[in-house]
């Protein structure tokens, strides 16, 4: 991976995933093609040969069925040429689209293109109606849970109390209304009248969150979930800590990277932004799903021949308020290393685009500090996680 390097990183800034959402109007095909097309412009594209371009979106029907990918590089005008390919594993979607061009790129000794995109406005989550989320006997016989259940028992089995998720959801809206308004996502590109993120809630505090009915108690007694996941864990009960404002926001967003080998862009005149030092993909426990962030990373830093220490940032998805604080724990990441600009819980959570969204958000408080290596790591449902280390180029 070494040999990888990342020439660019652009996303849109995201909208709320509802009705009332300033991106709500903008059809999905379409928010992608917007970081598409400012790449293109950066770098003048549209003529160059690329090996692939890979795309994550996890809702693939409707306005984001058919291939979503290709039909953004459509929309962006990128030539014919061009393959295009979308890809599914959850939340973790973005890293793998990212892996997987990187693979195709190495493979050609070329460019390519990955990303992502959700609108979550217009195609909500779980309307594709999968298995996952809709076939109950294909759920209780698989030993399938809700993954807001499982954030809960994450919760429980590690300690962490309401007070303390509250408190770092508080945390994650007020380093990203920071962020916002100092101007430290500076890879963003507008779309649909949206310059900056809408997501963030200014004045948040671990008190107006306090108030927040738990999302998940009533389901996990009603459908006897709490009682699968107690008998899966050994746990005596679950503790229900988590709720709206502390679990990732629904969010409207489209992400594109441009990377390719050193000699590729040597070639095209590109200069690289960092290097791709190691990336993982794998899966843990189905059941309690979310905790292969540290799994992930712990892999990734290992083919890099690294240790938690040689990294700077840490940019992972918060994927629940106690996700967040499982990953600090276990990884010995200090607060000043971790989501510095805030996370999901704040920025929100388009989907199929965190992952490579991320990677900008990476780069550029890199840039901003002069500092060396990220981490960036996300995982999603069924136990799936993605990590990536990447090194920046100064």
């Amino acid at each position: 991976m070494s040999d990888i390097v990342i020439i660019d990183a652009l996303r849109t800034p995201r909208g709320r995933g509802n009705a009332k959402g300033a991106l709500a109007g903008v059809k999905p095909v379409d928010l992608l093609a917007a970081p598409l097309s400012a790449l293109a412009g950066r770098h003048d594209l549209r003529g160059r040969v690329l090996a692939d371009a890979v795309f994550g979106c996890v809702t693939q029907t409707a306005e984001q069925g058919a291939n979503i990918g290709k039909l953004g590089l459509i929309a962006a005008g990128y030539g014919d040429s061009v393959p295009g390919l979308t890809v599914n594993r959850y939340c973790a979607s973005g890293l793998s689209a990212l892996g997987l061009a990187a693979l195709r790129a190495g493979a050609e000794d070329a460019l390519a293109l990955a990303g992502g995109v959700e609108s979550m406005s217009r195609v909500p989550m779980a309307s594709d109606k999968g298995p996952l989320t809709h076939d109950v006997a294909f759920q209780k016989a698989a030993g399938l849970i809700p993954i807001g259940i499982s954030a809960d028992a994450v919760a429980t089995a590690e300690g962490f109390s309401r007070a303390e998720c509250d408190a770092y959801a508080a945390e994650s809206q007020r380093r990203a209304v920071a962020a916002r308004d100092s101007g430290a996502f500076a890879s963003l590109v507008a779309v649909g009248g949206l310059a900056a993120d809408e997501t963030p809630r200014a004045g948040t505090s671990a008190e107006s969150l306090s108030a927040l009915a738990p999302a998940f108690a009533e389901m996990g007694g009603k459908y006897g979930l709490d009682a699968a996941i107690m008998a899966h864990t050994g746990l005596e009960r679950v503790d229900h800590v988590h709720h709206a404002g502390n679990s990732p926001a629904m969010a409207d967003g489209a992400s594109a990277v441009l990377l390719g080998t050193a000699a590729a862009a040597s070639r095209a005149g590109l200069k690289p932004r960092a290097r791709l030092l190691a990336m993982a993909e794998l899966s843990v426990d189905r059941v309690l799903a979310l905790t292969g962030s540290v799994d992930a990373a712990r892999v990734a830093l290992a083919k890099a021949g690294l240790s938690p220490d040689d990294i700077d940032l840490f940019e992972v998805n918060e994927s629940f308020a106690a996700l967040a604080l499982h990953f600090a724990r276990h990884m010995q990441v200090p607060p000043d290393r971790l989501n510095v600009n805030g996370g999901a819980i704040a920025l929100g959570h388009a989907m199929g685009s965190t992952g490579t969204a991320l990677i900008g958000t990476a780069l550029d408080e890199l840039d901003r500090r002069g500092a060396r290596r990220a981490l960036i790591a996300a995982c999603g449902a069924a136990g799936l996680a993605s990590a990536v280390i990447v090194e920046r180029i100064a």
